[in-house]
């Protein structure tokens, strides 16, 4: 890289994404996962890629979906941004300690997430450590709570490593 050495992870330290949770089913399995690499990547239509680290179990069950479901992270749900950040789901199932309803294609909606979106993953981009996944989003909920910062989930102990 060129350039002054450090200026990348300086600059993108100061940056304060909002925190997400992904979730997928695969038939058999559910996955999810805090992800704070995410942005809406299309208008017309409604498209948004959500990057997940292939150490993770939710890549596995991600990997075998049809279709994914981001939720927002409200500003007052740490406890959440923590069992789907520190938790991993080959040794906890997440969903046993939560309400959910199923979305498309099997895929848990949250119920303390409000604002979410779904849809089904028409590409992935490998993005080295992480993969992103594409997702056509045909099915909206909510609409502008407060969000869960990635300053405040730095401190989170990983699942898995990145």
């Amino acid at each position: 890289m060129s350039g002054d050495e450090g200026a990348f992870d300086a600059i993108a330290s100061h940056l304060d994404y909002p925190m997400f949770i992904v979730t997928a089913a695969d038939g058999e399995r559910r996955g999810g996962c805090l992800v704070g690499f995410a942005t809406q990547c299309c208008i017309d239509p409604p498209r948004f890629v959500v990057f997940i680290s292939k150490n993770n179990f939710t890549y596995e069950v991600a990997s075998a979906a049809s279709h994914l479901a981001i939720h927002v992270v409200p500003g007052d749900a740490e406890d959440l941004a923590r069992l789907f950040g520190e938790e991993t789901g080959d040794r906890v199932d997440k969903f046993e300690r939560l309400a959910f309803d199923e979305g498309p294609g099997g895929t848990p909606l949250l119920k303390r997430c409000p604002d979410r979106f779904a849809g089904r993953v028409i590409g992935r981009v490998d993005g080295g450590d992480h993969e992103g996944f594409v997702v056509e989003v045909d099915h909206a909920w909510g609409g502008g709570g407060s969000f869960f910062p990635f300053s405040r989930a730095r401190e989170f102990e990983p699942g898995h490593d990145a």
